[in-house]
């Protein structure tokens, strides 16, 4: 199938390790023209020799952006815009809030979570959204957490803002449809990243356990029995912001190898 992804301009958020990284990574085999963001410099350096190398692919940019801070976000995208002209596709991503449950966590926390998880998304999509609108094409996936789809225990910020994330998303798809812009959110399950590696430490901890044990317990939850591999949930993402997408919107999915139980 041609994904029709060759010469899009393509923003990835987030993306110098992690999911965000093997997104960028998947959209340059495509042959697409990326965009990658992480407040590390350094990293981000590092982690675009490494995708041109693995891809072939020479069309790969970086500039380091906070996603908490708004002119960070405006001034990464005047960046976009500068060397490439426009904006084709927009994944949305950060990591993760703090963990805990309601009372671990503080005013501090609930704002930053905010600032992180939920008002970044939402000045993102701000900042493309009339490029998109002019082109009359545009595709916007948010990365999200299985928690949109049911509450991870100990978790609260990140139940609360998810959620909010995708009624935006939802309300967003729908204003813009008609523009031929596509709004999506795509929530992982138990993926191998640092994130999720963090969550095992935790409950280990809580559990007198050792993270093998814990990795143990979760894969045997897990009906496709392992945790899924980053690439995997990157490949979800790259259909959707696709020309091949050119009909499902306003959707919440989750890439959990059948994890979930909540229809």
């Amino acid at each position: 199938m041609d994904l029709g992804l060759k010469d899009k301009v393509v923003a990835v958020m987030a993306s110098s390790k992690g999911l965000g990284k093997a997104t960028a990574m998947e959209f340059a085999k495509e042959g697409a023209i990326v965009f990658i963001s992480s407040r590390s410099e350094e990293k981000l350096q590092q982690t675009a020799e490494e995708i041109k190398q693995q891809t072939q692919n020479d069309q790969v940019f970086y500039k380091s952006c906070d996603m908490t801070n708004e002119q960070d976000i405006a001034d990464f995208f005047a960046f976009v815009v500068e060397k490439a002209g426009r904006v084709d596709v927009l994944i949305n991503n950060t990591g993760g809030p703090k963990a805990g449950g309601f009372d671990g966590v503080t005013d501090e926390d609930w704002y930053k979570a905010f600032d992180q998880n939920l008002l970044s998304y939402i000045r993102a999509s701000r900042a493309v959204l009339p490029y998109m609108k002019e082109q009359q094409f545009g595709r916007i996936v948010n990365v999200s957490s299985s928690s949109t789809k049911e509450v991870l225990d100990g978790l609260i910020l990140s139940n609360t803002f998810r959620a909010g994330m995708v009624g935006f998303a939802k309300t967003l798809a729908r204003e813009v449809a008609g523009d031929n812009i596509m709004v999506n959110t795509v929530g992982p399950g138990k993926i191998a990243t640092d994130r999720v590696a963090e969550l095992n430490q935790i409950a280990a901890d809580k559990q007198n356990l050792t993270v093998e044990q814990v990795v143990e317990n979760t894969e045997k939850q897990i009906p496709r029995g392992r945790m899924g591999e980053p690439e995997e949930f990157a490949k979800t993402l790259v259909f959707l912001a696709s020309s091949a997408n050119s009909y499902m919107t306003g959707q919440s999915l989750i890439v959990d190898g059948g994890l979930l139980k909540a229809l």
